[in-house]
């Protein structure tokens, strides 16, 4: 590169690299903000004399002789059994995850490998399904869940995530099937592989990026869900999601606010720590072209 054109782009790298920290900042003050004031009492952190005392916390030292306190994780994982939550929520995700990756990696390898044209019309019901809101499904299955005597455990919202969450697994992964040329199969049938040996053995492997990919977006959307586990999950059986909204309370019952930004920080720390585990497997996966044989 030449001394100008050196120059020229000099700004350019200036200007990117700006624009890279001012979105950094600006994505993760609020998890950060929330972080800080979760170590602080209400008071402080909500004062509306001076915003400053979120940062400097007189009524913190005030009430607990040091300027950072663990009241709310106490509060909510112990006093409140937010303990519960979490575990309700690694039930529900554990199973929608596991459910939806088997039928949709096997449906999508189905699909992607028929040759009738009703494969793209199931496609196509998928994916108006996927398009309706979820309280649809919701309504559709709470008489018989009552009557039924369902309502309230962790299979229902199992059930109904599954419902909400199957067509676009099978969308996601009957493209990725799409990328892997039919060759590998008829090559692992002619060495004896019967069709499902062909699958497990040799296009499993292949796009295991994309089977990676697809889990990660079906983990958050049972992780993150409200309408559906608020409405079908009783009291003792609710998610984290839900559970925190109660924290906050309502005209009737007095509330926690800290509570509720402690468990709000506990439920977002291992989204963060997800992506940073299979980030190189979801960016493989979400990148992934077609195989060459």
């Amino acid at each position: 590169m030449t001394v100008a054109a050196h120059r020229r782009s000099r700004p350019l790298v200036i200007l990117s690299t700006g624009f890279v920290v001012l979105w950094v900042i600006l994505a993760a003050f609020p998890f950060v903000w929330t972080f800080w004031g979760s170590l602080k009492v209400q008071g402080d952190f909500f004062s509306r004399a001076d915003w400053m005392n979120a940062l400097t916390g007189p009524m913190t030292i005030a009430q607990t002789g040091a300027p950072f306190t663990g009241q709310g994780y106490v509060g909510a994982w112990i006093e409140s059994g937010f303990w519960r939550n979490v575990l309700n929520t690694g039930i529900v995700v554990a199973a929608t995850v596991t459910i939806s990756l088997t039928l949709g990696t096997l449906g999508g390898y189905a699909l992607a490998r028929s040759g009738f044209r009703y494969a793209f019309w199931l496609l196509m019901i998928a994916l108006v399904f996927r398009a309706m809101p979820h309280i649809t499904l919701v309504s559709g299955y709470m008489l018989p869940f009552f009557e039924w005597n369902l309502w309230g455990h962790l299979p229902t919202a199992i059930i109904v995530l599954v419902a909400i969450n199957q067509p676009f697994t099978l969308w996601m992964l009957h493209s990725f099937f799409l990328n892997i040329p039919k060759d590998l199969d008829e090559s692992a049938m002619v060495d004896g592989c019967t069709r499902f040996q062909a699958f497990r053995h040799v296009i499993i492997p292949v796009m295991w990026p994309g089977v990676i990919t697809t889990g990660l977006f079906s983990f958050l959307l049972a992780y993150n869900d409200f309408a559906v586990t608020a409405m079908l999950l009783s009291q003792e059986n609710q998610t984290m999601v839900p559970n925190i909204a109660s924290f906050l309370g309502s005209v009737q019952v007095e509330g926690n606010v800290m509570f509720a930004v402690a468990a709000v920080v506990s439920a977002t720390a291992p989204l963060f720590v997800l992506i940073m585990v299979f980030q190189r497997q979801i960016v493989s996966g979400l990148t992934a072209g077609a195989v060459k044989g």
